[in-house]
């Protein structure tokens, strides 16, 4: 009876090892943008769940700093957009009219109910054939809470799924007396993400930041420099003296169509020459403007293009189809 339960516990190791080691070696990675967003409202704990069930590589978290300096899971430093702020706080608006996460504490922050993202001015919902907005019992919630379900279920399941956190507007932060940066790496090291072997990538859109991330406070985390403007593709050199991969928007990759066959830019290319992984935003199956079908858009860009993983707000539909061209 002994032998067959080491045999079954020998088995079981096994498993969560391939499990573990299937994400690692694959060179084509899944980012669960925002959690399973195409699905249930975005950076919601019940969008990761739903999302980490998916089993991507990585879950994103975009993090904005509380009044009481915690690291809060949203996508902007606003709140109007994505909660009933403007109901619950009508008074707490800046001059410019929009609602400041930083504005608030953690336990204010947690009284506000989360909703597909809308625009705030016409109450319309951004993307029609999602979750319904204004509907359901969504909370914000902090870093530090996201990790520990992640981890959590990496436990209990035996996977290994990284998080994939987002340094967001640091100037802001810094103008406001915030150290935004400082506080979530404190965080990140005291759950056990400070090299490049501990399943955490870290990104930023603000160049400065991310280099100082590397150089001044020493971080070896795996580091991505986000690129929103065309003209950033063209300091990739400078890119890769500290950072370890780069997130543009798909749209710089394609270069043009011929023939009915895509053209690309140099930029894959350009970059994994430096050795810089390429992980471009954002797939969406019902945003799809230059391509016909999600299928099409995949198959472009992470196979004929040769990108190194993609975001998507629909983990699921590209785990399926990067396990079916495995």
């Amino acid at each position: 009876m002994k032998s067959i339960l080491v045999f079954l516990l020998g088995l079981l190791l096994i498993s969560c090892t391939s499990n573990k080691n299937k994400f690692k070696m694959n060179n084509k990675i899944v980012i669960a943008h925002r959690g399973a967003s195409g699905y249930l409202p975005e950076h919601t704990l019940e969008s990761k769940a739903m999302a980490y069930a998916m089993k991507p590589n990585f879950i994103e978290q975009d993090l904005v700093l509380s009044k009481d300096d915690v690291p809060v899971v949203i996508h902007d430093i606003y709140l109007d957009d994505v909660t009933d702020v403007a109901i619950k706080f009508p008074h707490r608006k800046r001059q410019d009219n929009r609602f400041y996460v930083i504005d608030f504490t953690f336990d204010e922050l947690q009284t506000l109910n989360v909703y597909e993202r809308f625009n705030p001015k016409t109450g319309k919902q951004v993307y029609k054939d999602r979750f319904p907005t204004k509907t359901g019992n969504f909370k914000l919630h902090s870093l530090q809470q996201e990790i520990e379900l992640i981890q959590g279920l990496n436990a209990s399941t035996g996977s290994n799924i990284g998080i994939y956190p987002e340094i967001k507007a640091p100037e802001f932060h810094k103008n406001e007396g915030k150290k935004l940066t400082e506080i979530v790496l404190k965080v990140l090291t005291d759950y056990g993400y400070t090299t490049k072997k501990d399943n955490c990538i870290l990104q930023c859109f603000d160049a400065k930041e991310l280099e100082r991330i590397r150089k001044d406070l020493k971080s070896e985390l795996f580091l991505v420099q986000l690129i929103e403007f065309t003209e950033e593709t063209k300091q990739l050199n400078h890119f890769a003296s500290y950072a370890d991969g780069i997130g543009p928007w798909y749209k710089q990759i394609l270069d043009k169509k011929v023939n009915g066959k895509w053209l690309f830019t140099s930029l894959v290319s350009d970059a994994h020459k430096l050795d810089l992984k390429v992980h471009p935003y954002t797939f969406r199956a019902d945003a799809l403007d230059e391509f016909s079908t999600f299928e099409e858009m995949m198959q472009t860009l992470i196979y004929e293009a040769n990108i190194d993983g993609a975001f998507t707000d629909f983990p699921d539909k590209m785990v399926n189809f990067i396990n079916s061209n495995n």
